[in-house]
């Protein structure tokens, strides 16, 4: 029986921790520390690092666990690592036996320009998305270094994942996610049932994610840039006319940046 659960590190990130009771991996391990404390905690093997992009706090504890244990580093092939032993890219697999993982990589420029996502096995009944700062509960990545278009094109590419997929995103942001959400989109039922589910978690200091790809679609704006209602906001938002998706999206982003 695989596991997933999250460690926290810094202020807000999570480093996801896949686990069958002996064995483990970890995503996106931006501090070292907690990945050994949880390991030590519970007498885990680490097997493997997987990594989404190059950002430090996603592979700032990469150096440090393979001095402590030399496992195979996974990670985007167009991204400048710490470490990778297994560089990949869009239609690639990683296979593994122990804990049993089988994901498929998928491209997802925008945050980053060689940003990858991994999408597969399910755990608990439901597939899987490791996605690190492309998309978020409610919300998606900054565009530190790629384009609205690109960033739009990502973002259908999850939109197409079954409906049960679970949203592994590496950072809470939710609750001021979902303060934005509710500006650009104040009639939303399925926006407001969110916000008080959110509310009851984190008052209990409980994690907000994973998500699923299907209350993305009915909640975040970021993945409606084709509906009347949210392009009709953004327009009134940036007070011109936005003719095309890609300028939906570029002025949310925008208006997300500002809020």
């Amino acid at each position: 029986m695989v596991n997933i659960r999250p460690v926290r590190a810094f202020t807000d990130n999570y480093i996801w921790l896949v686990e069958d009771g002996k064995h483990a991996v970890v995503v996106d391990p931006g501090q070292a520390e907690p990945v050994l404390h949880a390991l030590r905690q519970d007498n885990l093997i680490l097997t493997a690092i997987l990594l989404t992009h190059h950002h430090q706090d996603h592979v700032g504890g990469v150096l440090e666990l393979i001095e402590h244990t030399r496992v195979p580093v996974y990670g985007p092939a167009m991204e400048q690592l710490p470490a990778c032993d297994v560089p990949l890219s869009e239609g690639d697999r990683i296979e593994l036996t122990e804990p049993a993982l089988s994901l498929e990589v998928i491209d997802v420029p925008g945050h980053t320009a060689g940003h990858i996502a991994l999408y597969g096995d399910s755990v608990g009944g439901k597939p899987v998305l490791f996605c690190g700062d492309t998309l978020f509960v409610a919300g998606c990545g900054r565009l530190f270094e790629g384009t609205p278009e690109q960033m739009l094109s990502s973002l259908d590419k999850l939109c197409a994942l079954p409906g049960d997929t679970q949203v592994f995103c590496a950072h809470e942001y939710t609750q001021s996610n979902l303060k934005w959400a509710r500006t650009v989109d104040p009639d939303n039922e399925s926006l407001m049932e969110m916000e008080q589910l959110v509310r009851a978690v984190r008052e209990i200091n409980q994690p907000s994610v994973p998500s699923r790809i299907s209350v993305e679609k009915r909640c975040n704006p970021f993945l409606r840039s084709r509906d009347a209602t949210i392009a009709q906001a953004a327009q009134t938002w940036a007070g011109q006319a936005l003719t095309t998706p890609v300028d939906v999206f570029a002025a949310l982003r925008e208006w997300k940046n500002r809020f």
